[in-house]
């Protein structure tokens, strides 16, 4: 049970700072234009100066000596992921199943978790460090593959460079190869504490934005779609992590506890909050895509302590 109290607690907190964000918004205490301004803070700047503090300090070839198998386990996620979403997705209604398969296929798979670690192995960068190596091609994958789920749609998408070599991902070449060389001691102390003080700001930033976002779509579209959220969400926050439990449990004896754990995070976290944004971009239901963010984020207050204590009752931490 005490598995189950911390990760409700973490999860608490997020949603807390998340609620911040909603009624910094909703009482108009900041104008809905400042959620523009915020993103490539928290996006271009205080990810990347997270990323590269946690490896820089603490990622070293000897303490992480397969640190190179991560991202292939991450294409393992992936494919059991895009199997399980084509699966899933015959169950939505044929109108709304692109926006479905798009919200259901891409997870929330850095933020969710990083803010989830620091929660429940506060002092332990070890599992951060491994989720940055494990997503180190996720953005970029998100970028250049999204457009797929709408293939009808006739305008040619242009994929814009930015956001595909992103500074989440300079970040963790640059903290890999200087780890690699050992060429630590020549990076001076100032410069490490400047980044890791604007990588404090992440977890908050993506939060107050997530919470802001979230009233925005609310006063737009209201609570429409009601059957088809609550399918979505049932789908994405218990049937996901329930079918990846097996699979990991058959996977213990070849997998490190890390990546087993983070491997069911992935399949476990909420979409990732772009979706009605690129969804928009395709010409789709962004209304009933970001219903689709907001109920799987509100609903794992209670499904992710939930999912969580199955695994470690199954598999364990």
């Amino acid at each position: 049970m005490n598995i189950f109290l911390i990760t409700l607690e973490s999860v608490a907190v997020l949603l807390g700072i998340g609620i911040i964000g909603f009624f910094i918004i909703r009482q108009k205490i900041l104008p809905t234009t400042v959620l523009s301004a915020l993103t490539p803070l928290a996006l271009d700047i205080a990810l990347p100066s997270l990323i590269f503090v946690d490896i820089f300090t603490d990622f070293t070839p000897e303490i992480y000596p397969l640190w190179w198998q991560y991202p292939l386990w991450w294409m393992f996620f992936t494919v059991i992921a895009f199997a399980l979403t084509i699966i899933f997705s015959f169950l939505s209604k044929k109108e709304t199943r692109n926006e479905f398969r798009l919200s259901l296929f891409y997870q929330n798979g850095i933020f969710f978790p990083l803010a989830l670690f620091a929660g429940m192995f506060p002092g332990n960068s070890r599992y951060i460090v491994i989720l940055f190596l494990f997503t180190i091609f996720y953005p970029a994958f998100f970028f250049s593959t999204y457009h797929f789920f709408f293939k009808s749609n006739e305008e040619k998408i242009k994929i814009p460079l930015n956001k595909i070599v992103h500074p989440a991902l300079l970040a963790t070449i640059i903290a890999i190869v200087l780890s690699l060389l050992h060429v630590k001691d020549f990076i001076p102390d100032f410069f490490v504490s400047i980044l890791s003080l604007l990588g404090d700001m992440t977890v908050p930033l993506l939060m107050l934005i997530l919470g802001g976002n979230i009233y925005i779509n609310y006063k737009k579209h209201g609570l429409s779609h009601f059957k088809d959220t609550l399918l979505f969400t049932v789908t994405k926050n218990l049937f996901f992590p329930l079918c990846f439990i097996p699979i990991l449990y058959f996977l213990q004896d070849f997998v490190s506890s890390e990546i087993l754990f983070i491997l069911f995070l992935q399949s476990a976290v909420p979409p990732i909050t772009a979706t009605p944004v690129v969804i928009n971009r395709m010409g789709g239901n962004d209304g009933l895509a970001g219903q689709f963010v907001v109920s799987s984020f509100l609903f794992s207050l209670v499904t992710l302590p939930i999912m969580i204590f199955v695994y470690d009752s199954i598999i364990g931490l």
